[in-house]
């Protein structure tokens, strides 16, 4: 069983449901599941689940979640993953919490892509499947929305201390998604009257006194103007402290945020910078995709247009030397970057993502760069030149004046290794990767 991954990927958003209900700790646990996995089972449509997730992997079916349940209770709680194995892509998390904490059921969909919801059938059943879960499940706040929008928005905090966000909850209206639950607590302190008569697609009082609200009837297309608006007008009038242009404008700039950027990297650079934006939270991977569209490294200066003389009495015995330093760096981090075996122009952009996303020239002691990690890294650069472009090593007593000779150049792989190693961005600025395309383009 080979799961899809929802957070793979920077092309789309995803769909995010969250919810935190009450449910009967006296009761068993069979019988207060089964409302959530009969709404499940009627509702779910396309995303429906087809592996449970326990201690180990199963089908679906309500046996194995059973099953799975029961193998993952502990003192306190229970806690059991649902995903699938075909597209859309599903992260869901089901967990119960028992005395003597609080008992509560949690809920947690993740499903990609967004675009499923831009169907009314989808988005109706899940409006259905929560609804039931709200009635059976009473729950404080819940809602359902783009994960980029509520990123932005400042889930779950919405610029609180997290102490005090865990204290105080969803106290008042801090945001209103495609989909909300507000509890009867929240109700009162709006004021019922207020809350019913909110501009809205769909507002419906539940019968234990919460609300179910939701603002259109689909929920992919939350950043077009016309879904800011209704977002807008339907949190003013629960919010009349706030001012509806001030709200719009911010809604307005979020839906600029998350616009789609066309890729448009660095040619040599691209297959690294390809990769970068995934290492950020959802809302940011736009911005980020701007800003390394704009990125240009400068021109690699780690080079001779004429060779040094080799100033080492045992030439062939240096250049052993270099290989035992490369073989280190393999040794090291072959596990971390399966490719260094290879000593491809492919592997030194996996270096080149490992070190970046790791933030290794500012989380590891200067003095074992320096000494080793940079050493390690100049020699290997400096092989892949050699095998791949069929360059020519020129030892040097000083390690940063040593060569690799390819056609009419002379590259300085160990200078390029300290460069590089200075600082994050010296990872983009001084690649490994554009060096060796650099040499590439020169080698005849």
């Amino acid at each position: 069983m080979k799961l899809l991954d929802a957070h793979g990927s920077s092309a789309g958003d995803n769909f995010l449901f969250s919810f935190e209900g009450a449910f009967d700790q006296m009761a068993e646990v069979e019988r207060e599941v089964a409302p959530f996995l009969q709404a499940l089972i009627a509702h779910a449509g396309k995303w429906m689940p087809d592996v449970v997730r326990g201690k180990r992997r199963r089908k679906f079916s309500r046996e194995n979640i059973w099953e799975s349940l029961r193998e993952r209770r502990d003192e306190n709680s229970m806690a059991i993953g649902l995903f699938r194995e075909h597209p859309p892509a599903l992260d869901m998390r089901l967990s119960l919490q028992f005395p003597p904490l609080a008992p509560k059921l949690r809920i947690w969909i993740d499903v990609k892509p967004l675009s499923l919801f831009s169907n009314t059938e989808e988005c109706g059943g899940l409006v259905e499947m929560v609804r039931e879960w709200a009635i059976h499940y009473p729950a404080p706040y819940a809602s359902a929305h783009s994960m980029a929008d509520r990123e932005l928005a400042g889930f779950p905090h919405f610029g609180r201390e997290a102490a005090v966000s865990r204290r105080d909850g969803f106290d008042k209206i801090y945001e209103v998604c495609w989909l909300n639950v507000f509890g009867p607590k929240l109700v009162e302190t709006v004021g019922r009257e207020r809350v019913l008569s909110t501009p809205a697609h769909r507002v419906e009082e539940l019968p234990n006194g919460s609300v179910l609200l939701v603002l259109r009837p689909t929920a992919a297309d939350f950043a077009s103007d016309e879904a800011r608006v209704a977002q807008a007008r339907a949190h003013v009038h629960l919010r009349p402290d706030l001012d509806f242009d001030t709200v719009l404008r911010t809604l307005r700039e979020r839906s600029a945020a998350l616009a789609p950027v066309e890729p448009h990297f660095h040619p040599d650079l691209a297959p690294l910078l390809s990769r970068l934006p995934d290492e950020f939270a959802l809302s940011e991977r736009q911005r980020k995709i701007a800003e390394f569209n704009a990125f240009r490294p400068p021109e690699p200066e780690e080079w001779l247009p004429a060779p040094l003389d080799s100033n080492v009495e045992a030439p062939t015995q240096f250049t052993s030397g270099y290989g035992d330093l490369s073989e280190g760096l393999v040794a090291a981090l072959h596990s971390q970057v399966p490719s260094l075996f290879d000593a491809t122009p492919a592997s030194l952009t996996e270096l080149d993502f490992y070190f970046w996303r790791e933030n290794f020239p500012e989380r590891y002691k200067r003095d074992l760069i320096d000494e080793h990690t940079a050493p390690a890294l100049g020699a290997y650069l400096g092989g892949v030149l050699v095998k791949h472009l069929g360059g020519t090593w020129v030892p040097r007593q000083k390690l940063e004046e040593s060569q690799v000779r390819v056609g009419q150049r002379v590259w300085l792989p160990f200078l390029r290794a300290r460069r590089y190693m200075a600082s994050r961005q010296s990872l983009l600025t001084h690649s490994l990767t554009q060096l060796f395309r650099e040499a590439e383009r020169h080698r005849d």
